[in-house]
């Protein structure tokens, strides 16, 4: 007799592995007696048909097992009466029954094989399953016995199967748990330990198949990768998705085991049980398994028919399932373990620091290539006590106790000393170590580092002399500090942004007269003139945004009601500020005797300067009024012409000369008017040409579409020919002057650079191809009376002159030159926003405009001449003229009934009254009052610095008659209007 392996094995272990004692005898004893029935069985088949029969019922009641006779047809020819307790039906009804009939179309399909074998001719023993009454499937042995007739042909064959029961299925899954134990001991791939999980799980309980698959629970899906399937049986790698089996879905996601004994019953799974016994599948167990608390995997066990799942079985497969969960879990620490092994060498090897390693007891073990690069050891010669062969021998003692307190303590480690460097230098270092625990806290091993620090605790050392000497030296400057403030004669103090000072240094006391009590006790804007203010609120407002303010005064009370000048610095601090104070009183009173000292001295290089200019033009003025007056008593009245002329030209001069001594002052009365740059420079250049000469180019670039400038044509006209006439000096033999307007935008950082308020400018430039100048003279070219021209070729007034009109005039004047390349020297005016007045023509005494009757004019001025030729003009005008000689006359003609149509009258008057005085008060009783100034002086401040109030204009001496008698006409046409 043979024995064979079936589809319905339940273990994969070869005949007598790993067996227990009890098993092998309870074993052994039944195959004894099965080998005798088959003895008994043979004889009893060579008896008659009805001995036969009788006597093999006798003899297979009598034996512990299932006897039957099955035909050709695989219908049962017998049975004795244990298939009655087995099945639950008497023998005699199984008699002609076919087997798949008794044992159900899937058993008979597993068990087919085995009978077509027997009715072949072979003997054939297996071990499994199988199904009771019940539906339990109950392990046993299984013999296919073959019965010959006489000419030894297989006629039919006799089962026999022997119940071993449930101790020889519990020994066997637990030999199935040893074996699976013993088997992942030595895998490390996951997969694998899956296959071999199932192919037992598969064996030992005889099912059709068994797998691991993942979950996908966004998808319900599952992905097997491989599965163990019993011969016949069709794998089901890949993936499948669970709702085309059942609903089951929702059990597995709660995390609870699905078992199945039939599908066809099951309501989870009656709808698609044909799907399931497809696939071999229809009773199963999906017992899912999670990681983290999510469903993550599935461990199943499919039966190809109806089958039931004992308490004890289900138990099995949660053992095995935990067995390969904790050898997976295993497997997957030691790959942990092993990259972070990987990853800690590398990075150990990568960091520039020492790192080593020892073990529980504190042996060192493990050096990175560091520690052998700097000491100069090679691997191993440092491990156990040989690392104390480089650390200094002072410092040995101490480590060797601090490192045994840190192993029986179990906190980490950390030190300094001196380590043995590979030239014998020792050098200091940080050691720090940290012990490394299992899970049950216990420690595995210490991972340590050494840093270099030698050159920071030099530094260190350094840093603490340095500190002690700063401390030194903060003490000295604080005691000098104390006695700056304690002996100082400026204001020092802290002042809060809520308007009280906060501290005070006793120069206050000095200086003030009051005493820190009081100066504290008060805000300090009682302190301060009133008039100042609106600049300290604004001062203090800059302060408070984090500015420091510097160089403004204040006017400052003192207690007995004086007032001293205090120029302050300030500070900003947060919620307060530090100040300083500097009284310069004395300083103000001193720089202005020294403004007096200069003005004096000025004037003393002005008589000296223009003494022979004046004597020149009065000369020419007196000279030819003597010819005029001789001639003329001769009677010889041709050429009288030419000596009026040489007096009108020698006047003239003499007044350009007095309107440049007015300029350089800067408080000359300006008659603003908006120009036409472009047009004035037109007007000028035949007269510039002539004044230039043959020798010297005049070129006129002007700019299309140029802005209107608000400024007085006459000095513009004055300030270009002074220009015009400092190039030709600067070229003796000759060159080119070119003359250029342009409209220009000066921006913030421009302005800055010009001292202008940024904004829209046109700029008036003469260039020349001179001797140029050094930067020394063109820093000085604007100081009054400075000239590099020979003594008695100038004076110094002219650049001085142009610079102070043209600040007047709200503009700046700037200087360009390289020395033998020539100079250009501009003019920047301020646009007007406006159209430009036509220029005035030269008006002609008998075309003047006469009066109209009773118009009557007041003329106000303490010189008789000036009066006469007024009174002159206006009567021969047809004006009705009435004379006074100082402002308290002017004034008491203005308070009387007579008509007046306009005032004329000098600015600086004898008598305490100046014209501006005596105009004002006319008005006040003769409001609308026209009044018409002519002045010799630079009476600005009289004038309101420069400004007229409407109805007033200025005429400035020495004028021409047709001048004065067009002011007149038109201030009277305009009160008319």
């Amino acid at each position: 007799m043979t024995t064979a392996s079936g589809a319905d094995l339940p273990h994969a272990y070869p005949s007598g592995q790993a067996a227990s004692a009890r098993g092998d005898t309870e074993i052994e004893a039944l195959r004894r007696r099965v080998r005798e029935l088959e003895a008994e069985v043979t004889r009893v088949s060579e008896s008659p048909l009805g001995q036969e029969t009788g006597d093999l019922r006798l003899l297979s009641d009598a034996l512990p097992a299932l006897v039957a006779q099955i035909g050709p047809d695989y219908r049962y020819r017998f049975n004795n009466r244990h298939y009655e307790t087995w099945f639950g039906r008497r023998a005699e009804g199984l008699t002609g029954a076919h087997v798949r009939d008794v044992l159900g179309e899937a058993a008979f399909a597993e068990r087919r094989p085995f009978m077509d074998r027997a009715l072949a001719g072979e003997a054939i023993t297996v071990s499994g399953f199988l199904p009771d009454g019940g539906g339990r499937r109950r392990p046993c042995t299984i013999d296919y016995v073959p019965r010959r007739n006489a000419a030894g042909t297989v006629e039919t064959f006799f089962v026999i199967v022997v119940d071993i029961g449930e101790g020889h299925a519990a020994e066997s899954r637990r030999l199935a748990l040893s074996d699976l134990g013993d088997r992942l001991r030595d895998l490390d791939d996951t997969a694998q330990m899956a296959f071999v999980a199932a192919e037992i799980l598969g064996r030992t309980l005889g099912v059709s198949r068994a797998g691991y698959g993942t979950i996908d629970r966004a998808t319900e899906t599952i992905a097997i990768e491989r599965d163990w399937n019993a011969p016949g049986i069709t794998s089901l790698a890949g993936i499948l998705r669970f709702r085309d089996y059942g609903s089951y879905i929702e059990d597995l996601k709660r995390g609870e085991t699905v078992i199945c004994v039939d599908a066809e019953t099951d309501p989870r799974t009656a709808a698609t049980a044909e799907a399931l016994k497809a696939i071999s599948a229809r009773s199963f167990v999906n017992m899912p398994l999670t990681e983290h608390g999510g469903f993550v995997a599935l461990l199943y066990l499919n039966h190809a028919t109806e089958r039931a799942w004992p308490a004890e079985e289900l138990a099995f497969i949660r053992q095995v399932a935990e067995r390969v969960r904790a050898a997976t879990e295993r497997v997957r620490a030691e790959a942990a373990r092993r990259a972070s092994d990987a990853q800690f060498h590398a990075f150990a090897q990568a960091v520039p620091n020492h790192v080593w390693a020892a073990t529980a007891e504190g042996h060192l073990d493990w050096f990175n290539a560091q520690v052998y690069a700097y000491s100069g050891a090679g691997p191993g010669e440092l491990d156990g006590a040989a690392w104390g062969s480089i650390i200094h021998p002072d410092d040995l003692g101490g480590v060797v106790v601090s490192w045994g307190a840190a192993l029986a303590s179990g906190t980490p480690y950390e030190t300094s000393f001196r380590i043995r460097r590979g030239d014998g230098v020792h050098r200091w270092f940080l050691v720090r170590a940290e012990p490394i625990r299992a899970d049950d806290g216990s420690i595995v091993r210490w991972v340590g580092t050494n840093t270099d620090i030698d050159d920071q605790r030099t530094a260190s050392a350094e840093l603490t002399r340095l500190n002690a000497r700063l401390a030194d030296q903060v003490e000295h400057r604080t005691r000098e500090r104390d006695r700056i403030w304690e002996t100082t004669h400026d204001l020092m103090g802290t002042a809060g942004l809520d308007g009280y000072l906060k501290a005070v240094n006793p120069a206050w006391s000095r200086t003030l007269g009051w005493s820190e009590t009081e100066l504290l006790a008060q805000p300090f804007l009682v302190l301060i003139d009133p008039a100042d203010h609106a600049e300290t609120a604004t001062v203090v407002r800059r302060l408070a945004a984090g500015e420091t303010v510097t160089g403004f005064v204040d006017r400052i009370f003192c207690k007995d009601g004086r007032q001293r000048l205090v120029m302050w610095n300030a500070a900003p601090g947060g919620d307060h500020f530090y100040i300083v104070g500097r009284d310069i009183t004395e300083q103000r009173q001193t720089e202005e005797a020294l403004r007096q000292a200069q003005k004096m001295e000025a004037v003393g290089q002005l008589t000296g300067g223009l003494a022979h200019d004046f004597n020149n033009l009065l000369t020419g003025i007196s000279g030819s009024l003597e010819l005029l007056q001789t001639r003329m008593s001769q009677g010889r009245l041709t050429d009288l012409d030419r000596y009026i002329n040489a007096a009108q030209g020698a006047s003239k001069r003499a007044a350009a000369l007095t309107h440049r001594l007015l300029a350089f002052s800067r408080r000359q009365t300006l008659d603003p008017k908006p120009t036409n740059i472009n047009g004035l420079v037109a007007g000028m250049e035949e007269l510039i040409r002539r004044t230039v000469g043959p020798a010297v180019t005049i070129e006129v670039v002007g700019a299309a579409g140029l802005w209107t400038a608000l400024v007085d044509p006459n000095q513009l006209e004055n300030a270009l020919l002074n220009l015009c006439i400092n190039a030709r000096d600067a070229m003796p033999a000759g060159g080119r002057i070119t003359i250029e307007t342009a409209n220009t935008w000066v921006d913030t950082r421009g302005a800055r650079e010009r001292d202008l308020e940024p904004g829209q400018y046109l700029s008036l430039c003469v260039t020349d191809t001179g001797t140029g100048m050094t930067p020394e003279v063109a820093a000085r070219a604007f100081d009054p009376f400075f000239t590099t021209k020979p003594l008695g070729e100038g004076t110094g007034l002219g650049l001085s002159m142009i610079y102070g009109f043209v600040r007047q005039s709200g503009g700046q004047v700037r200087i360009y030159s390289e020395v033998g390349q020539g100079t250009t020297l501009c003019l920047y005016l301020p646009r007007h926003y406006g159209q430009a007045e036509a220029a005035e023509t030269p008006a002609d005494l008998a075309d003047a405009p006469r009066a109209e009757q009773g118009q009557t004019v007041l003329i106000v001025d303490d010189e008789p001449t000036v009066r006469m030729l007024v009174t002159e003009v206006l009567e021969d005008l047809g004006y009705t003229a009435i004379e006074a000689v100082d402002g308290a006359a002017g004034l008491k003609v203005l308070r009387s009934d007579v008509r007046l149509d306009l005032l004329v009258t000098d600015v600086g008057l004898p008598g305490g009254m100046n014209g501006r005085q005596m105009a004002d008060a006319g008005r006040a009783v003769r409001p609308g009052l026209k009044v018409l100034f002519i002045t010799g002086y630079a009476e600005n401040a009289v004038l309101g610095n420069g400004t007229l109030e409407p109805g007033m204009q200025v005429l400035t001496k020495p004028f021409v008659m047709e001048s004065l008698a067009v002011r007149i006409r038109d201030l009277i046409t305009e009160v008319q209007a």
